[in-house]
This record gives structure tokens, sequence and C-alpha cells, in this order.
């Protein structure tokens, strides 16, 4: 029998889709190419795990009560060209996109997102009761529909998500085209601008946040450290946006937020650009490599600026991942992230490369 709970359980949080991460890797004696989720192939920055070893003795207390450390090795590693009272840092960058939702969506507001994309734009949303609005990218190469989306703004339109590179498509936001969109964009509006991916991309035309958030417009970059510094499992990522919003979106952020291990392998990552080096040039040429090999095998792809290739597999995508689960390769079918029937793989180091291709061919 009911206890009448549910009356007071709120219409918006019934179970709907929920993210599923790519899968883990099995237990078996047979080495496993996890080439499903994007993460670093070169593992973490050396200055990462050695900050993160010595914090690791202090695990008995506290961290710090705020996250100022992190923003200001930050604001250091953007040349200055932000202060310490523009960036906000959390548990990664699903968690930030978490709090900005918090801090400007009311029920019954509209968010506006372009799938195929990041499955939390349109979960989280829905979490505060707003009304999720999918105007999906432009097929065949996955553009940004700017006139769709500003077709469907309202005055309950809050917040709308763009993402540049984008995950799972690989696809970027030309410049010429972001200045565009972004000056027919009403001002109380705030832009959510995810690019966790930028390191990799190396299109003339590509452009991060960085500009637009100097001049002063509604924007908020979510980045992390999950990717190009190799620290996923450390959960640790950032925002930055004009100091107007940040100390109003500081308001919510929790004391002792950020666990003492995750800021000091941060800080260590930041300042090991070695590292970052080594990473880009590890996936531009492995980009190199797959598409190539791509193309000799007739494998349909889209051209990236990630860290991942999105492919048109030529069996059922299902029956192509698990195929190649069988020869110890693992990549990602991304139905679920509105690309049905396309598969995602990361592009790894040489030996994961060769391994993927050579399953390919089997």
């Amino acid at each position: 029998m009911s206890n009448g709970i549910e009356s007071i359980f709120k219409p918006y949080l019934e179970p709907k889709e929920v993210y599923k991460g790519g899968k883990n890797v099995p237990a078996s004696n047979k080495k496993i190419y996890k080439l499903s989720s994007n993460e670093n192939p070169l593992g973490a920055s050396p200055k990462a795990i050695s900050a993160l070893k010595k914090a690791a003795e202090n695990v008995d207390v506290y961290p710090d009560q705020t996250d100022i450390r992190l923003r200001e090795a930050l604001a250091k590693d953007f040349d200055g060209q932000l202060t310490v009272d523009q960036f906000i840092c959390g548990n990664s960058g699903s968690e930030i996109i978490d709090m900005l939702l918090r801090a400007f969506i009311n029920d019954g507001d509209e968010v506006i997102y372009s799938n195929p994309s990041f499955l939390p734009y349109s979960v989280f949303s829905r979490w505060y009761g707003a009304k999720p609005i999918d105007i999906p990218l432009l097929k065949p190469n996955y553009n940004l529909d700017v006139e769709g989306i500003l077709n469907v703004i309202t005055d309950k339109t809050k917040v709308i998500f763009l993402t540049s590179p984008n995950n799972p498509t690989g696809s970027y936001i030309p410049k010429a085209i972001l200045d565009n969109f972004l000056n027919r964009i009403p001002k109380n509006i705030i832009i959510v601008f995810d690019e966790v991916y930028r390191h990799f991309a190396d299109a003339k035309d590509y452009v991060t946040a960085l500009p637009y958030v100097k001049s002063g417009n509604n924007v908020i970059a979510i980045n992390s450290f999950s990717k190009t510094y190799g620290l996923a499992g450390q959960r640790i990522g950032y925002c930055y946006t004009t100091a107007k919003i940040a100390n109003y979106i500081r308001q919510i952020h929790k004391p002792f937020l950020l666990p003492i291990t995750s800021i000091e392998a941060a800080i260590g990552a930041l300042n090991d650009e070695l590292f970052v080096e080594k990473t880009v040039k590890t996936i531009h040429a492995g980009r190199k490599y797959l598409m190539y090999e791509f193309e000799k095998l007739g494998i349909t792809y889209w051209p990236t600026q990630g860290n991942f290739f999105i492919i048109d597999p030529p069996i059922p995508e299902f029956d192509f991942t698990d195929r190649l689960m069988k020869e110890g390769v693992m990549v990602r079918p991304v139905t679920q992230f509105g690309a049905p029937g396309k598969v995602r793989i990361t592009i790894g180091d040489q030996e994961s490369n060769e391994a993927l291709i050579n399953a390919l061919k089997k």
C-alpha cells in the first residue's frame, strides 16, 4: 500500500534517461584496449601523480575550504588573461554543468542543446524542472543549426549549450559562425560553452570561449582535467566566465568541496607543459594514422577536432562493439547521445590504434 510519499516527489525526477558511462574493462587475462571513454592514452601527468602522492599523506585533514589556490594556478595557466575571480572549480566538468543549472534554472525554464551531444545537458536540466529543447546538429557534417536555435528562443529560454569540439561527433563551431550566433542572442541568456577537448583542436578557425568572456559576453566555458591531463579518476574540472557571473555562481559553491588530492594533482598538472605537448602530439599523430587506415578499409568516419572519431560501422552498432570486444578492443555505441547507429572510438597510443585496425581487418 502506498504511504502517499509520492505526492511530494518532483514530477520531473521520474525515471527517464540516465547517463551511462563507458563500460569498465572486464576481468580477463587478455589485454583489453579501452578506446571507449576518451581517456588520455599516456596516463596522467607525472607531476600530477607526484603531487597527488604527496597530498595523500594528509588525507586525514580537511582540504582547502575554497578553491582559491587552484584558481590562482588557472589564472597563471591562462597567462593572466583572466583573474582568479573568473574561475570556478568543481568535482569534474559534469558537476560544473550541474552547478550552473542549479544557479540559473527554475521550474518551467527552457534549456537548448543540440544532439548528438553529451547526455548530461538534457538529463541534468530535467533535474531542475527545465524543459530541454533539442535542435539537432545539421547533417551530414554535424554543424550547428544557428537559425534553428534562434527560432525556438522564447522568454523562458535561460541556457543554451554549445560544444566545440563536440562529443561524440568531433565537429566544432568555426569562429565566424560563433561570432554571428553570439551577436544575435538576447543578452539575458547564458551560453554554456563546453570546450573540454580544446587542446586537441587544430583547425585554423577554431576558437575557445576566451575572447568572448574577455569581451563581457554571458558565456561560461566548461573545462576538465580528465582528457588532456589524464586525471579522469580524480574528478576535477573548472569553468571560467565574467567576474559578475562567477561571483553569483560562487554563492552555491560548497566549502571543502574539492578533495586535497584533486587540488594538488590539478595544480601539478597545470605545471606540466611537456606532458600536455606530448599528449596533443600523440593524439594528432593517432588521428592521421586512423584516418589513413579507415580510408583503406572503407570505414565511414567524420573528421574530428577531438581525441576520438565517430564512425558508421559496417554492421549494426551493438554487434560491431561486441565483435571488437571479442578481439580485445573496447569502443562505444553512441545511440544514447543522439547518434543512432554510430560508434565512437577514442584515439589511443600507437599500440592501441594498431590493435583497433587489426581487429577491424578481422
